[in-house]
């Protein structure tokens, strides 16, 4: 008897019947029947059916073979890359920069802030680093030698 599954929401059932339409898809592209790639993916070509219908209860295992006999497998690579809520969340908790040299170095004076510098970068890096209190590699530049100023120190 199978085991059962954790229902999933009906977005990702759906999501999970998409990549099964790509892989059915990418096996009719490479002109091989069901039966060839149930073979080389070691798997009966009813788990096979049901992968390619999106089952929930089809492993992450079963769905690599698949893409591995179809040559699709770094496909995988892309999954999660990007995680900007991850990101996020991760970035949430780091500390400012300014608060944090002030607990490692002390004795650097703690005047008045100087004038932000115009920052050669886009809108979103720059609401970036605003929200998040961070500030840009020119200013980390000048907490290593804060006397120099940037411009005498690239000639």
């Amino acid at each position: 008897m199978a085991k059962k599954t954790a229902p999933l929401l009906p977005q990702t059932d759906e999501l999970l019947r998409q990549l099964g339409d790509r892989l059915r898809l990418a096996r009719r592209r490479r002109r091989l029947s069901a039966k060839q790639v149930a073979e080389r993916a070691g798997m009966a070509p009813m788990t096979l059916r049901s992968l390619e219908r999106g089952g929930s209860g089809v492993t992450m295992g079963a769905y690599v073979a698949v893409m591995q006999v179809l040559g699709i497998e770094k496909d995988l690579d892309l999954l999660a890359k990007a995680d900007p809520l991850g990101r996020e969340l991760q970035d949430a908790r780091l500390t400012p920069v300014r608060k944090a040299t002030a607990r490692i170095w002390p004795e650097l004076p703690t005047g008045p802030t100087p004038p932000e510098r115009p920052v050669p970068v886009g809108d979103a890096e720059r609401d970036w680093i605003e929200q998040g209190g961070f500030t840009s590699s020119e200013m980390l530049a000048e907490l290593i030698d804060p006397v120099a100023p940037l411009s005498k120190k690239r000639r």
